[in-house]
């Protein structure tokens, strides 16, 4: 995002400032809102989905006409600019343009909005965009509704979501329009968004200076979001103004320091949407972290999901899964740390949950790590679900009901506890599984380095040549 706005709400805000030239906060919209871009030069960051020939670019400046325009799905963190797309796409060729949120609109405003597309199209030869912010919160029947207006062109629909569009919206509607990934802007185009805030007269005008650290504060805390950098700047700038003294003259502007920066913004915000797809990201992080020992990293992303406000249970529970998917026999004691955290973290809750939660991550880091359990199992199921697996052998089969030992039920079972070793040689698999598998195989790592040896022993013990 960067400078310029839409509509003639901004010609109104421009002249909307008090008596010593500062803005009267009453009558101006947000300042994100303000210095939203007006068209394709102004737009900050997305180089990639906007370069020249881009599907996206030839629908924001009509290129093909009606006929090839399609809709879009708008996939990026917040604050990326794609409010700001949708508005540019609907300015070309003199589209009109409906917004609807996705909160609180339902079928019925979805079939108004086809209705009057509809005859738009047959009286004025005129397309309509349709701006869904939100989409993901559409139910599956909500989002049918959309397909038969997007099938026939009667809308260009321009939808946005923060979640990854694969799980939140249906095939069909994916399979019928674009699907536009927008990223996180790189700070050095942060600071071209407050730098044009600061100067723009749709901004703040040249009537406040930035200072230098201050900047670098806002560029940090915003993570590559203009929306956040904007909404901070406005704030730091309305604490330098209250810390003028009533009645006193100033020359020149107001210099907005990085304790106004600071005092505006409490604490850094945390990058993070703990019901959005970051919710995923930053878990995996958090797992594959552990998996590779890098036990900081670790403590980075427990860290990140704690201040986002993630439910502490969720990380728990993530955890034991670690413990068993990624150390296993390895370090037996890391599941049960991480079974114990579980439970505590239930009982005490946060803050003090943190400090459980760091213990068992650090656990989890610093094991020693095999999948051997997460395999075997993993290629258990795929021999099952291949059609492996034989009838279970007779002297296996329960016999403690009337009749089992007419049927043969357990004739020829050898109890393991009356051999001397405690260890008896039989089949155990199906006959068709027999001699070709070891779902278990203990890695050389940790405790399982000694199990491995006796894995050895016990499977040439109970398994018998078959003849």
């Amino acid at each position: 995002m960067g400078p310029g706005a839409d509509g003639d709400l901004f010609g109104a805000a421009v002249s909307a400032r008090d008596g010593d030239g500062m803005p009267s906060g009453a009558s101006l919209p947000p300042l994100a809102v303000r210095m939203r871009p007006r068209s394709l030069e102004q737009v900050r960051g997305q180089t990639d989905v906007l370069r020249p020939g881009s599907p996206l670019r030839r629908l924001i400046e009509g290129s093909g006409g009606s006929a090839g325009a399609l809709s879009a799905i708008i996939w990026g963190p917040p604050g990326t600019g794609k409010t700001t797309l949708a508005h540019l796409v609907a300015t070309a060729a003199d589209r009109r343009f409906v917004e609807l949120s996705a909160v609180t609109a339902g079928v019925k405003d979805v079939r108004t909005v086809m209705d009057q597309a509809a005859r738009e199209r047959d009286m004025y030869d005129r397309q309509t965009v349709l701006f869904l912010d939100e989409i993901h919160r559409f139910t599956k029947a909500q989002q049918d509704a959309l397909l038969p207006g997007v099938e026939t062109r009667q809308v260009i629909l321009v939808a946005a979501t923060t979640e990854n569009p694969s799980f939140s919206i249906i095939a069909p509607l994916l399979s019928r329009s674009m699907l536009i990934t927008l990223t996180s802007l790189s700070d050095d185009e942060v600071r071209d968004v407050l730098a044009s805030a600061v100067a723009d007269d749709r901004g703040l005008a040249g009537e406040y200076a930035l200072a230098d650290d201050a900047t670098e504060h806002l560029v940090r805390i915003s993570g590559g979001d203009a929306r956040r950098a904007l909404t901070a700047l406005e704030a730091a700038a309305g604490v330098a103004q209250d810390g003028i003294p009533a009645g006193s003259s100033r020359e020149g502007p107001v210099e907005i320091t990085l304790a106004h920066t600071e005092q505006a913004v409490a604490f850094a915000s945390v990058r993070y949407d703990r019901t959005g797809d970051q919710h995923y990201d930053v878990a995996s992080a958090l797992i594959k972290s552990m998996r590779g020992s890098d036990v900081d990293a670790a403590l980075h992303y427990l860290a990140r999901m704690l201040e986002a406000g993630e439910d502490p249970r969720f990380i728990a529970r993530r955890i034991v899964i670690a413990a068993s998917e990624d150390v296993g026999m390895a370090d037996p004691t890391a599941l049960q740390t991480a079974v114990a955290a579980m439970h505590a973290v239930a009982q005490i809750g946060m803050p003090e949950a943190r400090i459980i939660l760091a213990q068992a991550v650090v656990h989890n880091a610093l094991a020693p790590k095999s999948n051997a359990a997460y395999t075997g199992i993993n290629e258990a199921i795929a021999d099952i679900r291949a059609g492996r697996g034989g009838a279970v052998p007779p002297h296996l089969r329960g016999s403690g009901y009337a009749g089992a030992t007419r049927l043969g039920h357990g004739d020829g079972y050898v109890y393991a506890h009356s051999e001397p070793d405690g260890v008896a040689q039989q089949d155990y698999l199906p006959d068709d599984l027999q001699g070709r598998t070891d779902y278990y195989r203990p890695t050389d790592r940790g405790f399982e380095e000694r199990l491995g040896p006796r894995w050895e022993w016990l499977r040439s013990r109970i398994r018998r040549e078959r003849r």
